[in-house]
């Protein structure tokens, strides 16, 4: 009988370049795609640093003077924003994407790519393996070091209407290729450096303790941990500093190749419901969240939870499972805390009456179904509680 840990998985993952000044390959991959016209993808903060600007003479330089740009993307990207530029891709007869920034835009690219191959609105296509159609090219240049769009087969979409996070699981939306250049996240703000550096590493730790995990995905969540442990306060000290960059970016990149074939788990499904209740940063949201679940998941994979803080450079030998998990959550907690100051539910503006809301989208959430120990509503309302 084959041991458990070599079961039947999938793995997927785009073609992907990695260092610096991959960007500048934007117009070379839009070629190799087959692309006539592009639809370039990106937010105002972005083109204010210069590097959609670099993507767009990329795509010059090999003779694609015809192109689109589409920059009315906020953080955590809205179903309203996904429908207007698919609108703005068929109007200008677009065949393909290049998306340029952090998860929202490359969020907003997989959902536009979604509504123009199917003519349907994106709010029908949430949860695990709904997008049965091939979405037109996609191109990604991340510029942060995160949330591993450019990786992943997720997507998430803000419903405003129901104030929701839609996550939209498939390999449809996997990226044709991504262009990882650490250069680009010289431009992050200390915050959106912490943020989006524990987003990544929830993005491990959660996708290690995942039920789907394989030997593959845990290579490259246990690298990605090691990886944040050791260079998420030296970038925050020397943000141009490109070897820390070039690290952290390796980390979200491990990260990403973890959580997109081996999933997450509680923390990424509650922290959705608080996101898309109170646009709040998914990254804070995370590092929030993330030692209350811990605690709640130790016991039933405590064994690998051993695995993460020995990733983290702890030392646990001899230790029990309270001491292994006690020790676990203050690293984490005091990680955050040298890092940046990580605000509490409350002072996201959440009150006690608005738990039993989060707790009955965290129930539906598809994250919740790779989590290492299911919970009952009560439970994750006590996980709430305990975080205001």
């Amino acid at each position: 009988m084959i041991a458990a840990d070599l079961e039947l998985r999938k793995f997927v993952a785009p073609e992907f370049v990695f260092g610096a000044d991959a960007r500048k390959l934007a117009g070379r991959y839009a070629m190799n795609v087959g692309a006539r016209k592009v639809l370039v993808v990106s937010d105002p903060e972005v083109m204010a640093a210069g590097w959609t600007d670099d993507v767009i003479h990329s795509l010059e330089e090999v003779g694609m003077l015809h192109f689109s740009l589409f920059t009315s993307v906020t953080s955590n990207p809205k179903a309203h924003e996904v429908q207007e530029g698919a609108r703005l891709f068929r109007s200008e007869g677009c065949d393909s994407i290049v998306a340029v920034g952090g998860g929202s835009p490359m969020d907003c690219a997989k959902g536009i790519g979604i509504v123009t191959a199917t003519g349907r609105d994106i709010k029908e296509f949430e949860g695990v393996d709904k997008v049965d159609m091939v979405i037109p090219p996609l191109i990604c240049v991340p510029t942060t070091a995160g949330s591993a769009a450019d990786v992943s087969q997720f997507a998430i979409i803000t419903d405003s209407e129901r104030r929701k996070k839609l996550a939209i699981v498939s390999k449809m939306i996997v990226p044709d290729a991504a262009l990882i250049d650490p250069v680009t996240t010289t431009t992050m703000p200390p915050e959106l450096t912490l943020s989006t550096g524990i987003d990544a590493l929830c993005h491990a730790v959660e996708s290690f303790v995942s039920t789907a995990h394989s030997p593959i995905t845990d290579l490259h969540a246990l690298q990605a941990i090691s990886l944040i442990s050791t260079n998420l306060l030296p970038v925050l000290d020397l943000p141009h500093n490109l070897n820390f960059r070039s690290r952290m970016m390796l980390a979200s990149l491990n990260a990403g190749l973890a959580f997109s074939n081996a999933s997450l788990g509680l923390t990424h499904a509650m922290a959705h419901g608080l996101g898309g209740m109170f646009d709040s940063p998914h990254g804070e949201s995370n590092a929030l969240l993330l030692p209350f679940v811990i605690e709640f998941n130790f016991a039933a994979v405590p064994e690998r939870y051993r695995q993460v803080g020995e990733a983290m450079g702890l030392r646990l030998h001899g230790m029990d499972d309270d001491d292994v998990k006690s020790t676990l959550n203050s690293k984490l907690i005091n990680l955050c805390e040298a890092a940046g100051r990580i605000p509490s539910m409350t002072d996201l503006g959440i009150s006690r009456s608005d738990i039993p809301q989060l707790v009955g989208r965290a129930m539906k959430d598809p994250c919740l179904f790779t989590n290492p120990r299911r919970p009952r509503k009560r439970d994750i309302e006590a996980l709430y509680e305990k975080a205001l």
